[in-house]
């Protein structure tokens, strides 16, 4: 064979190895582009949890009896929510604890939190800056991981007419300025505004800043224990007013949700339209209007919360694990069960 021909030759050899290494590449480049290589490059210990996994799929959840606590609000998916885990994952065993004294809430989780009672909390508010500077103290690090949307939603008496409320009248009711419905287009009769008190939940602690803008609850306003009790109020009191979480609301039998907007010709339901009248209640009940949640048109959202102490130790792997649980798509699916809007 000539020299010139053993040339040639080579030159095709290098050329079309070099198409190959160039298209290997390229499948790789598209691979990584779209988060397909993980099960290729990565050890599987170490992956990141995919959105598509189940609870049963999740890795790194750890075993162990594990105290939680915090909202109220969070009931509803704590209900849908754990007997699933504790099926999908038995060795993560969830116990909700009560705090010995005072009512359950965002803050007393943060505070039961602080004091080793708990492994992670529940919170439906962010973490106040004293919280922080009192775990800063005690050389904890707390971390607060967005889970879920919920709305705030007003109650009302079934047979009080009135098309809804402004934040503002719905401050001024609270705040004393606003003390009959005639004022907001609604009948001649007293209000009677019913609130749980200001140091027994995150969701009261939101409304008394965001609604009330800090000011300081009227004279009228009755505290109620519970929710519970105060939907009954609610019930038979035909001037009643009560504010809370909206799958605690919305779906009633015995009251009727209110719309809210921020000005009077901006008036947005809590509800998925068209409202399914209370008399056809259990057999249909009204649901979370989720797009309002999620786009911002409805005028009072916030975001849930998981509170993890950041310590390196097994309380910060279980609060991180059941992050991890409810971000899956079978956490998310239970959640918007639950009648909250998904984060993602």
């Amino acid at each position: 064979m000539s020299q010139k021909h053993q040339a040639n030759e080579t030159t095709v050899l290098v050329l079309a190895l070099t198409i190959t290494l160039g298209l290997v590449g390229c499948v790789f480049w598209w691979l990584a582009k779209n988060g397909l290589t993980s099960n290729i490059t990565n050890n599987p210990s170490s992956q990141v949890v995919s959105k598509g996994d189940t609870f049963a799929q999740v890795p790194k959840v750890p075993p162990g009896l594990f105290s939680y606590g915090g909202s109220t609000t969070w009931a509803p998916i704590r209900r849908e929510v754990d007997p699933l885990i504790q099926t999908a994952q038995p060795q993560f065993r969830l116990r909700y604890t009560d705090p010995i004294t005072g009512a359950p809430g965002t803050a007393s989780g943060i505070k039961m939190l602080l004091n080793n009672q708990l492994a992670f909390s529940h919170g439906s508010r962010s973490i106040k800056q004293e919280e922080y500077q009192q775990a800063q103290q005690l050389n904890i690090t707390l971390k607060e991981i967005p889970v879920a949307i919920d709305g705030i939603a007003i109650a009302v008496n079934p047979n009080l007419n009135i098309p809804g409320l402004t934040l503002a009248q719905l401050k001024d009711i609270y705040t004393g300025k606003i003390t009959n419905w005639k004022q907001v287009k609604g009948p001649e009769l007293a209000i009677i505004p019913y609130s749980r008190r200001l140091e027994e939940g995150g969701t009261i602690q939101f409304f008394e800043e965001n609604v009330l803008d800090k000011e300081k609850f009227a004279a009228n306003v009755q505290f109620i224990p519970t929710t519970t009790q105060a939907l009954q109020e609610v019930a038979s009191n035909r001037g009643g007013i009560y504010y809370a979480s909206a799958p605690e609301i919305v779906g009633q039998c015995t009251v009727k949700p209110l719309p809210l907007g921020r000005k009077s010709d901006q008036l947005v339901p809590p509800y998925k339209e068209p409202f399914i009248p209370l008399e056809q209640c259990p057999q249909q009940r009204n649901q979370i209007n989720a797009a309002a949640f999620q786009g911002g048109e409805y005028p009072i959202t916030r975001r849930l919360f998981v509170i993890v102490k950041q310590n390196g130790q097994s309380d910060q792997q279980a609060g991180e694990a059941y992050v991890n649980l409810l971000q899956t798509d079978q956490g998310q699916e239970l959640i918007t069960k639950a009648g909250f809007v998904t984060i993602r």
